[in-house]
């Protein structure tokens, strides 16, 4: 089955507010065995929507529409509704029992233009919103489903859990999909395809590989079509094994596992604690390593070493190797990374140094250089990187190439 999902909104087509709706939405209804071909975003005006349901209707089974159902003058998605399905509204008590129910918790008093909201176009069926005003309406057609649905996400979504994708299912005899994302890091796109190459061909023809790239991160997303969930899910376990043993040194979790989720949980196990000493990336490792609930068991802190002075004045780096080396060194990152370890009392640090640009590269020490020093007890480690010209970009990409270093480090020490 074939599902058209149509946002509408003006707000959404200058971009004052980002479209994650129609993004969660693809993903609830992509696991649930349906596929979507379409999503479009429209204006809030009544030929733009009676355009968009014609050509959803045309093209597709199933049609989701998520946007002005608000009790305001620019809200006309339910006016337009009844244009297109040839009905007019009538009040639908049991949505106005729901608005009194929702007003009486929060002590407000119903107006006529609320009291309005319960007037729904008569030949839908009602979907109650049990978190906001604006209930569901579903239509059918030709043996096709039209539901429109609020825009804000978090009735949308409860809409979608509880009514709409149980009813979808219900209907239609939709196909098991299966998806296993695995996560990879500290190596690219092109490289990793030529790495996994042989294993890619092997895949079945109804198991799909897709190459999902950020900074920092390869996610490569398996994707299974059939009849039979299980042996889907088996065969897919299958693959994944096979591909553990082809590029264990890039794996570090899977699914919607973040890298310092995976580092957090190998810290605790290992009974460790972490400290950063950052130069370039700002605080950045030190930000994504304690936005983990519960990191405060293994990270005990950080030093912003931006400018040479506290790099000199309270990590004890010397002037005269700053001098000979420059910030931006093995020499410097790997005093930056021990004495930070030392200062904090850890088990594990990280320090990094670089230049992010745009500005400050040489022919030596291009934009993009990085120097990365993991440090324990034992030892003290330093990598070059050079990454490329994009400020925002060499952020991100140090910060995963730096927690990639620590969990490697961890593997050493088990």
């Amino acid at each position: 089955m074939k599902v058209e999902i149509i946002s509408i909104g003006d707000e959404l087509l200058i971009g004052q507010v980002i479209n994650t709706n129609a993004s969660w939405m693809a993903q609830e209804l992509n696991l649930s065995g349906f596929e979507v071909s379409h999503i479009s975003i429209i204006s809030d005006k009544k030929e733009e929507i009676l355009e968009s349901l014609r050509y959803a209707e045309n093209r597709n089974d199933i049609i989701l529409i998520t946007g002005g159902l608000g009790p305001t003058r620019d809200d006309v998605t339910k006016h337009s509704l009844c244009e297109y399905f040839d009905t007019t509204l009538i009040f639908n008590e049991e949505s106005y029992k729901n608005i009194e129910r929702l007003f009486a918790t929060r002590g407000y008093v119903i107006s006529e233009i609320n009291r309005q909201q319960a007037e729904l176009p008569a030949n839908c069926k009602a979907l109650l919103n049990s978190q906001g005003t604006a209930p569901g309406m579903l239509f059918e057609r030709n043996g096709k489903v039209f539901i429109a649905m609020p825009g804000v996400p978090f009735e949308m979504k409860m809409l979608m859990t509880i009514h709409v994708i149980p009813e979808l299912i219900s209907r239609f005899n939709a196909p098991s999909i299966v998806h296993r994302t695995i996560n990879t890091t500290g190596i690219g796109e092109s490289a990793l395809a030529e790495e996994i190459k042989e294993w890619e061909l092997s895949l079945p023809e109804y198991i799909k590989l897709a190459y999902l790239p950020s900074p920092g991160m390869v996610r490569l997303r398996l994707s299974g079509i059939g009849e039979n969930q299980l042996s889907l899910v088996n065969e897919i376990s299958l693959l994944e094994n096979k591909l553990q043993k082809i590029i264990p040194q890039y794996i570090f979790g899977y699914d919607s596992e973040t890298i310092e989720e995976v580092l957090g949980k190998a810290l605790c196990d290992n009974d460790l604690t972490i400290c950063t000493a950052e130069s370039c990336t700002g605080g950045y490792i030190a930000h994504r390593i304690t936005s983990v609930s519960g990191s405060s068991r293994y990270f005990k802190g950080s030093v912003i070493a931006y400018s040479n002075d506290i790099k000199t004045n309270i990590l004890k780096i010397p002037n005269k190797t700053i001098e000979k080396h420059g910030a931006v060194s093995r020499e410097v990152v790997t005093l930056m990374a021990e004495n930070i370890r030392k200062l904090m009392k850890c088990n594990i640090s990280v320090a990094v140094s670089g230049i992010a640009g745009p500005e400050g590269g040489t022919p030596d020490k291009p934009v993009g250089t990085v120097w990365i020093a993991i440090s324990t007890e034992n030892e003290t480690q330093a990598f070059q990187f050079v990454f490329g010209d994009n400020r925002e970009r060499n952020i991100i990409r140090t910060g995963a190439a730096a927690m990639h270093l620590v969990l490697k480090e961890i593997n050493k020490i088990k």
